[in-house]
């Protein structure tokens, strides 16, 4: 899908291509693929490099264009809750083309956080920055709801030690770390477009301190959340291996206690005389030896608290 965004307190929809205007493209079909490559040519390698679903964060001049590549946060449709994926960006002169192969919920919010608050495209980098600051926030936002999950999978750990809770955390602290590495590459790409000559002194300090400041909040706030789940996942590997060795000691106990009888029965059974082959009430008095040590040796190991 590919639209046309244009400045007017806010960026807005138009029919097609104006000077200066915002071309956004989201999963393109192969004719929208020809529009870029042929009409408006742009490197086709670079085309490709955004389809790799793992592509890190860089910034590139190639002929005269600018090749931005920053990760943003999204929803996932895999087992994982939250992924991220990269975000291509390419401009030059008046041309200004933003390409993704997944929907990106940031900019919708993002164009219409433009009409609220009337913000128009001053420049390229300037709208570049623009959405680093948004993917930033929308990583917090995102945290906030990882957050949330934690803390239900904690409560329902806390009533039974199930896998598929267990899994729910490691599927967690799977997008905790596609985020930090994210974040760290966004945090690196700023650096590299603050020092960009041709733009260096359009650059809004202003937009840019924002920026960092929400990516350093964004990473902390990663890091912390990061702790929290791994100390969480040691916490219960140890409630997990301790319950085991409870089990593994309440069945070696039962073991030894039935084993008392076992033996003194074993004992009498033997093909040889014994003082109680003759007696009639001998199998009575084996039952009875039987159970005494088998009651002694249960009263001495709950003493011993082993059971």
């Amino acid at each position: 899908m590919i639209s046309f965004l244009k400045n007017g307190d806010g960026l807005f929809s138009c029919e097609q291509w104006e000077p200066n205007c915002w071309i956004n493209v989201e999963i393109p079909t192969q004719d929208e693929k020809n529009y870029l490559l042929n009409d408006l040519q742009i490197p086709e390698e670079f085309y490709n490099d955004i389809e790799d679903i793992d592509e890190r964060p860089r910034i590139e001049v190639e002929n005269g264009w600018y090749l931005i590549i920053l990760r943003v946060p999204i929803k996932s449709d895999t087992d994982l809750p939250f992924s991220t994926i990269p975000l291509g960006i390419v401009f030059k002169n008046d041309i200004f083309i933003s390409i993704s192969f997944h929907h990106i919920d940031m900019l919708t919010d993002f164009v219409k956080y433009t009409h609220r608050k009337s913000i128009n495209k001053r420049n390229n980098v300037d709208l570049v920055l623009r959405l680093l600051l948004s993917s930033s926030v929308w990583f917090l936002k995102y945290l906030k709801q990882i957050n949330q999950k934690i803390k239900l999978a904690e409560k329902q750990l806390e009533k039974s030690i199930k896998n598929e809770d267990l899994q729910t955390l490691l599927q967690i602290e799977k997008c905790m770390v596609y985020f930090t590495t994210s974040i760290k590459g966004n945090d690196i790409l700023i650096h590299k477009i603050k020092n960009l000559k041709d733009y260096k002194q359009d650059i809004d300090s202003e937009l840019i301190e924002d920026v960092e400041i929400e990516l350093r909040q964004a990473q902390e706030t990663t890091n912390i959340y990061s702790d929290i789940l791994n100390g969480t996942m040691d916490a219960y590997a140890s409630v997990i291996s301790n319950n085991l060795n409870v089990i593994m000691k309440l069945l070696t106990s039962i073991s030894i206690i039935l084993m008392i009888p076992t033996v003194i029965a074993s004992f009498y059974g033997m093909n040889v005389p014994n003082t109680l082959q003759t007696n009639r009430f001998g199998f009575w008095v084996v039952l009875l030896i039987s159970f005494m040590f088998s009651t002694f040796g249960l009263i001495l190991f709950k003493k011993k608290n082993w059971i």
